[in-house]
């Protein structure tokens, strides 16, 4: 009987030994995506062109707030000099310009919001897709994200090809430019 037992074990033993190899090692990465969107030359143009955008709209709609203002204090000295039923008379031209004022901002921050946000899609999209092809070329099993939106508790550093993904877009991304200038 404790010959049955022995052959039982060293049995079960191999089989299990078996199982174990059939195991595939994966080979896994991950990517800081807040650095990445950080260094990646694409997301900076990006956002230099809309600083600027909204600093040239911007300008345009203070000229008309700074005018706004001087057309208040003048009106606030006219209402002390010519009383209360002056002003009620007088103070709601004023007060729908300031509403057109507060419109006209908001507005404005909407509508850079609104297509800042549409390229920022295509360029997170176009990331993904990158670091997808990257994932196959370089035969990961998985790549994780962390940063903003962590999916990951814990890394080692050595698994972190942030830099990596960060230069090879940012050579993909010069060299696009490089060909749009020589087609115009």
């Amino acid at each position: 009987m404790k010959k049955a037992l022995l052959f039982i074990a060293i049995s079960i033993s191999l089989v299990s030994c078996d199982k174990a190899a059939e195991v595939k090692e994966f080979k896994t990465a991950y990517v800081d995506t807040a650095e990445l969107m950080k260094e990646y030359t694409e997301t900076k143009d990006l956002e230099a062109k809309y600083k600027g955008q909204a600093a040239e709209k911007g300008r345009q709609l203070e000229a008309e707030i700074n005018r706004f203002k001087q057309d208040a204090a003048n009106f606030q000295r006219n209402a002390q000099a010519n009383g209360q039923e002056w002003a009620q008379k007088n103070g709601q031209e004023l007060q729908r310009r300031e509403q057109q004022l507060a419109q006209a901002q908001q507005g404005l921050q909407m509508q850079l919001q609104q297509e800042s946000g549409k390229e920022m899609d295509s360029l997170v999209k176009g990331v993904k897709k990158f670091i997808k092809e990257y994932g196959k070329e370089k035969g990961y099993a998985y790549i994780y994200g962390t940063g903003d939106a962590a999916s990951i508790l814990y890394a080692e550093e050595k698994y972190n090809i942030t830099k990596d993904i960060v230069k090879l877009l940012n050579e993909k991304y010069k060299s696009a430019a490089k060909t749009e200038e020589v087609k115009k």
